[in-house]
């Protein structure tokens, strides 16, 4: 159909629930579709497409103007009710705050089986507000699952959700989901040591969006790639980007969803950069902080993540301190945590390692950590 039309065409996901809808008969190709597929199966639309006679009944209602109410009438109709979007809307916000401490398989299993729902409603009649409401929707959930793929190893199924995530935010015409998306891709590369494919992932979001959180997360692994190839200039420029986006924001009433940004979130970024450009005093400090500001007043621990890389930083710190003990305690502590993103937590861990490596070769102390490094990458 694409080698035949003369005009750009949708989606392949759009131009493929389209064709089951034609193929079943639910629907029939309208006038800009039908000559495309003749053409595709070299004939003519009239031979493709014979037109039926009109009934008297179609005659009227063209002549009275009434074909054009009913089509408005149509587009109003829906088979999905308010309630059923309400609920919709509230379970994908519950899934996206639950992602920090849930069991990753229970939540992985729960996200694909409400992306699945969620993508069936566009197979029903929908208004057109619905149907980029329901596109949103199955993009944030499909983010979410590609997320915790990740964090199980599965890089394979997670970059394909990505791309579908992607998908859904552009048919939707959603700059924040299509933003997100290209945020994670450059997660994925900074956790298999591609930065400059990482910076290269953080060129590919929509640019101009400079109110929307993700701006914030894309400049904060800018930042990490440039720590990592050693150009402190462009660090500060993407942290300097991401902070002058972060005063922009609406401070969020909701920090417990993984896709909203908050300050303390940036400071958890500007920590990895100052650990890795050798700023160990200011490392610590937001290491500690990130701590205290992911620990709940009772005790309880509101990012396990952020904490097990807070402690891998402060073990580096210490490592390089002469503290071979306590930079073994801090590694200890940062896999003592069951919520764990594998791909993230061996990356920090094994940049720590090569530290203690650097500094105290065959020592008991290493040896153990590594033991403990190599149980849970095996997990």
């Amino acid at each position: 159909m694409r080698a035949k039309a003369s005009h750009n065409l949708p989606t392949d996901s759009t131009l493929l629930r389209n064709w089951r809808r034609w193929e079943s008969g639910e629907s029939r190709p309208d006038d800009f579709y039908a000559p495309i597929i003749a053409a595709a199966f070299d004939t003519v639309t009239a031979a493709f497409f014979p037109k039926a006679r009109p009934s008297r009944d179609d005659e009227l209602l063209s002549a009275t103007g009434m074909d054009t109410v009913e089509f408005i009438g149509r587009l109003r109709m829906s088979d999905v009710s308010a309630a059923t979007l309400d609920a919709i809307r509230i379970t994908a916000e519950r899934l996206c705050c639950e992602y920090p401490v849930a069991d990753p398989h229970a939540l992985h299993a729960e996200g694909t089986s409400w992306l699945r729902r969620i993508t069936s409603l566009l197979d029903g009649r929908l208004t057109l507000a619905q149907h980029r409401e329901i596109l949103v929707l199955a993009g944030w959930v499909a983010l979410l699952v590609g997320c915790v793929d990740y964090d199980l190893g599965r890089r394979t199924s997670a970059e394909a959700t990505r791309r579908a995530a992607r998908s859904l935010g552009e048919e939707a015409d959603h700059p924040e989901i299509v933003g997100w998306a290209a945020e994670m891709a450059a997660w994925f590369a900074l956790t298999q040591g591609n930065y400059r494919g990482a910076i290269e992932a953080v060129d590919t979001a929509p640019r101009g969006a400079g109110n929307l959180g993700v701006e914030v997360q894309l400049a904060a692994q800018r930042a990490k790639a440039w720590a990592r190839l050693g150009d402190r200039r462009e660090v500060e420029r993407a942290l300097d980007t991401g902070r002058a986006v972060l005063e922009r924001l609406v401070h969020p009433i909701d920090l417990d969803n993984h896709f909203v940004v908050d300050p303390q979130k940036f400071d958890f970024y500007a920590m990895d950069c100052c650990r890795v450009a050798g700023e160990d005093k200011m490392a610590e400090v937001y290491a500690r902080e990130v701590i205290r500001t992911s620990t709940n007043a009772d005790g309880s621990v509101r990012n396990p993540m952020r904490i097990s890389e807070a402690h891998l930083t402060l073990a580096v710190v210490a490592v390089r301190d002469r503290d071979l003990e306590r930079a073994v305690a801090e590694g200890t502590r940062a896999f003592a945590g069951k919520r764990r993103s594998l791909p993230s937590l061996m990356w920090i861990a094994g940049e720590t390692a090569r530290e203690i490596i650097a500094r105290y070769p065959g020592d008991p102390g290493t040896l153990a950590y590594l033991d403990q490094l190599r149980s849970i990458s095996t997990e």
